[in-house]
């Protein structure tokens, strides 16, 4: 979903916000300050910024030339996909690839933002309760909203989806007549306690909201405080919107009938640490150079897990795989091998509580060197840090000495058996200090991650570290969905994040996230001011970080802030269409 449309910007300030804000191809539409009815879009061109206006006949939105579109919608998602029609004069090519979202009108849950009429009707009619009703942003008239609700027709005997407009003037909203009101909620409020009367005669009630989940990355730490809030139940506090969405999650999990047949092999059973956790035939990893004599000799349960939700989609990939058995240790070093894997994330110790968790794969500083199957790993040096361990580890083919490579072994020792971390700064930390290391193999190889059996920390890490990715390359303004991450990884490896306080926790690391990248703004931003004030004449030939990721993370919990260097600001360019 996107929430390019401004309904309140003049363009010096759009293009203050692309600068400070946006990345090359962010992009905003917004009114026309000097043709009213027209509209202009506004795109980062590196770090320039461009502004083609839009007309608005009445008919049809065009370009002052070129395609025609019924809606402003239409217009800007054909330009988003069709790269290259847009072009500067100089015949540099105006990208439109990230929505530089607005903020959202109303914390409410029931405001779904950019979300069709058709789309609407859809998620309503899977509701079976007449009353059930939703926001959504106007995509024919934008600045307007529609307020989208399930009503039990008497004259059809059946049930449909009536929409009603929701007009905004002088930022006060009003569905028609004298009735205005400040806010959005204010508005529903009202029509929740008397209704609404369709032009056809009909009556609108609004009972019980459908809620959405995708919400704004910046006002992430809003919605964490609507979800913890206890609704009154009957007679006793009921459980909050974290259960209610987990829920949700569990009940299309139950769904899934995807198949997983190779794990249920009679020769690959006693290769799975747990009966019932076995991967996905499609996204399974298959051991390559199987011994063709062996049945089952290319199992090993674990899938690959890709973000399949975010562009580019080659940035970053995943294993997702259980704890090592005595038995399947050997396979575990030939997946390292052939998928170039330079990083392991480990999110358990090798016993909890007197139980097995894993066994460890790896050699010891005092065994030095051990022959896995077809390869020998070498112990090469071990850190221990506050909450994680960090081993250096060798690899090479036996029979192929020489063509060795370095594996880089994080331990995260801090994560409770059957909990969660108190607190998400540790895991940030932790997770900073793996995607720095990554960073360094740009090869698209997997990062392999495990705990026990594969699932519970191992999906909470790897939708923590996707959406993360998501804000750190898009920015804060941009759309998170938690309980739909959750499922993309859930169709590529059953049973990813195990339980509430698991799902909880991904909110709770995005929202610190989200806090910390503030502060440090915030921080940037004063010691920007204090340079100006100073009137250097040779400013600092770096003002990089004080402290790193890790530091903040840290010490944003005392209330400690810290820097960060802001986009560099330069004029604006124009453009023509190719």
């Amino acid at each position: 979903m996107v929430r390019w449309f401004h309904r309140d910007i003049t363009g010096v300030e759009a293009e203050a916000m692309l600068k400070s804000r946006g990345i090359h191809g962010s992009f905003l539409a917004r009114p026309s300050k000097k043709n009213v009815g027209d509209f202009s879009l506004s795109v980062r061109v590196g770090e320039l910024v461009t502004h083609i206006r839009i007309q608005n006949t009445g008919d049809f939105y065009d370009l002052y030339g070129g395609e025609k579109f019924a809606t402003l919608t239409e217009l800007v998602e054909y330009y988003t996909a069709e790269q290259g029609i847009l072009q500067d004069k100089d015949g540099t090519v105006i990208e439109l690839k990230y929505p530089l979202n607005s903020s959202d009108p109303t914390t409410e849950r029931w405001y779904h933002g950019h979300l069709s009429g058709p789309n609407a009707e859809k998620l309503l009619a899977g509701r079976p309760e007449p009353g059930t009703f939703l926001v959504r942003e106007s995509l024919s008239k934008p600045g307007d909203f529609v307020l989208s609700t399930l009503i039990d027709d008497k004259r059809t005997d059946g049930m449909r989806v009536s929409h009603i407009k929701i007009i905004c003037q002088n930022d006060r909203y009003t569905v028609g007549g004298s009735d205005m009101f400040d806010t959005l909620t204010d508005l529903v409020d009202n029509y929740k306690r008397k209704g609404i009367e369709e032009v056809s005669g009909s009556w609108v009630h609004l009972k019980q909201p459908y809620y959405s989940t995708r919400v704004n990355a910046a006002d992430i730490d809003n919605r964490v405080k609507i979800l913890d809030q206890e609704k009154e139940g009957e007679g006793e506090k009921s459980k909050a919107g974290f259960w209610e969405e987990f829920d949700a999650l569990q009940k299309l999990e139950a769904k899934s009938k995807k198949g997983r047949e190779e794990g249920q092999r009679p020769e690959n059973k006693s290769k799975n640490r747990y009966k019932n956790i076995l991967p996905f035939n499609d996204t399974r990893v298959r051991l390559q150079n199987a011994d063709p004599n062996v049945v089952g000799s290319d199992y090993i349960n674990g899938n690959h897990v890709r973000n399949i939700l975010f562009e580019p989609r080659d940035r970053k990939s995943y294993i997702a795989t259980q704890g090592c058995l005595a038995t399947t240790v050997n396979d575990f070093w030939q997946m390292v091998w052939q998928e170039n894997t330079r990083v392991i994330v480990m999110t358990t110790r090798e016993v909890e509580k007197g139980r097995n968790k894993c066994v460890p794969y790896w050699p010891c500083e005092q065994t030095k060197n051990k022959k896995m199957g077809s390869y020998e790993v070498t112990h090469v040096t071990e850190r221990e840090a506050i909450d994680y361990k960090v081993r250096v580890l060798e690899i090479a083919p036996v029979d192929q000495p020489k063509m060795s490579r370095t594996i880089w072994h994080y331990q995260y020792m801090s994560w409770p058996d059957h909990g969660v971390p108190q607190e998400p700064g540790g895991v940030l930390s932790f997770l900073s200090e793996v995607n720095t290391k990554q960073a360094e193999f740009p090869g698209g190889w997997p990062m392999i991650i495990h705990c026990s059996a594969g699932i519970g920390r191992t999906g909470t890490i790897v939708v923590i570290d996707m959406i993360l990715e998501n804000i750190e390359t898009l920015g804060q303004d941009c759309d998170i969905d938690v309980p739909k991450y959750i499922q993309m990884v859930r169709e590529q490896r059953s049973g990813m994040v195990q339980t509430e306080a698991q799902y909880k926790f991904i909110y709770l690391a995005v929202s610190e996230h989200i806090q910390a990248t503030k502060a440090t703004e915030k921080a940037s931003k004063g010691a920007e001011t204090e340079y100006g004030n100073l009137r250097l004449k040779h400013p600092p030939a770096s003002r990089k970080v004080s402290k790193n990721k890790e530091d903040v993370y840290e010490n944003l919990s005392k209330g400690k802030k810290d820097m960060k260097k802001p986009k560099s600001d330069k004029k604006s360019g124009s453009v023509k269409k190719k």
